[in-house]
């Protein structure tokens, strides 16, 4: 019997920033899948709506299911929970309610035929699943060390030949080029893990790829170092990249480290940018949120950054910086750790005006093939005053 799917986001809280209010969290990469799909390889079908915010009805992203305020869910029906990022397929599913589990941490909900989900199910069986529990936005980084290879193991398969004039360390049957445009000098090395180029991807000459690394449709890579990393399609990408994950439609087209980030759409990074991804006490980095301090237990985080994040030149970020939604950091060298959304300059409190932020999407968007519609510009003015509203 065929069965629906629906994602549910957690409450927006503190670890969910930089993307608490800008996107379902479902639509964010772990691995070299969105948590949405990783949902939907393990149950077999696509989402049929995502539960989340009010004000994201409307979530404006080609290809992303209905989003929707949380409502009751007729049988069968899987209920998925954004905060968990699924591995391999489910196993045969009860007659009965079952809570679908991971450590003993509910991550989903199974609704057989003739049932309705209205929450959880008091005494419904429990089902262990296997993937990867998300606690934040920072545990992306450890979904991307635990997923990714054996997602690019399974992506392998028909390519193109490595042109001549690459350099290959490693086993070339672990490289996958998609109609990808390669040009002599790249160097890549599988010795770690596969590399899947896909459709449109430019390789500029004297770039190394270090596997495992997913790299996505029409992204540019015009030069450096790029290492256990999935990078979402339509980026253009320069300088030393480790352990980070772009959603997509993002620009760092300049020199400087980025190291065991998160990276939403539309950031565009400017040359020198830098993040620091290692204290200099070896310890774990912590977060602080509009001041609410949390402890990741990651010993390697870098910066996590909101979609439409844009940096200026020369800018430098410590362990476990926070950069909001719409933000605009430009303001001296060394940025503070959080950064409220829509920021303006980012070591005061000023904000942009949602006329002034409208007006660089509109600029930016086109530049990427993505039209700006009217269905755009609402769910933009929506998540703007949500983001910006008082406490």
């Amino acid at each position: 019997m065929t069965h629906a799917l629906y994602l549910l986001d957690p409450d927006p809280g503190p670890p969910w920033m930089p993307f608490a209010g800008i996107r379902p969290f479902c639509e964010l990469r772990a691995g070299a899948h969105l948590v949405r799909e990783r949902w939907e390889m393990f149950v077999g079908t696509e989402a049929a709506a995502i539960f989340a915010l009010p004000h994201l009805a409307g979530f404006p992203e080609a290809g992303v299911p209905p989003v929707e305020a949380r409502r009751p869910v007729a049988g069968p029906a899987v209920i998925g929970s954004s905060t968990f990022a699924p591995r391999g397929l489910a196993g045969p599913l009860p007659d009965a309610p079952a809570r679908l589990t991971h450590d003993g941490i509910t991550v989903g909900w199974w609704v057989p035929a003739g049932t309705t989900w209205t929450g959880p199910v008091a005494n419904a069986q429990a089902m262990n699943v296997e993937g990867v529990l998300l606690r934040g936005v920072h545990d992306l980084i450890s979904a991307l060390e635990q997923l990714l290879r054996d997602d690019l193991l399974k992506l392998l398969g028909d390519s193109d030949a490595v042109p001549k004039g690459s350099v290959v360390l490693g086993d070339p049957a672990w490289i996958a080029l998609r109609e990808a445009s390669i040009e002599p000098g790249v160097v890549f090395d599988t010795r770690k893990g596969p590399i899947v180029l896909e459709s449109g991807v430019e390789v500029q000459s004297g770039m190394r790829l270090e596997g495992p690394l997913w790299i996505g449709a029409n992204t540019r890579l015009v030069g450096g170092v790029i290492r256990n990393s999935a990078i979402g399609p339509w980026c253009v990408v320069h300088g030393e990249v480790s352990t980070t994950a772009f959603l997509g439609y993002s620009n760092k087209s300049h020199h400087g480290y980025l190291g065991h980030s998160v990276l939403g759409r539309w950031v565009n990074l400017g040359a020198g940018t830098t993040t620091s991804n290692l204290k200099s006490t070896y310890g774990s980095v912590r977060l602080e949120v509009a001041g609410t301090k949390l402890e990741t237990g990651h010993q390697f985080l870098g910066s996590l950054f909101g979609d439409h994040a844009k940096t200026a030149i020369g800018m430098m970020f410590d362990a476990g910086s926070v950069i909001g939604a719409g933000a605009s950091v430009f303001d001296g060298v060394r940025a503070p750790k959080f950064i409220a959304p829509f920021a303006w300059g980012g070591s005061s409190a000023t904000r942009m005006t949602l006329e002034g932020f409208l007006a660089t999407v509109e600029r930016v968007l086109p530049r990427r093939n993505v039209q700006v519609t009217d269905a755009t510009r609402s769910y933009l003015r929506r998540a703007f005053d949500w983001l910006t509203r008082s406490p």
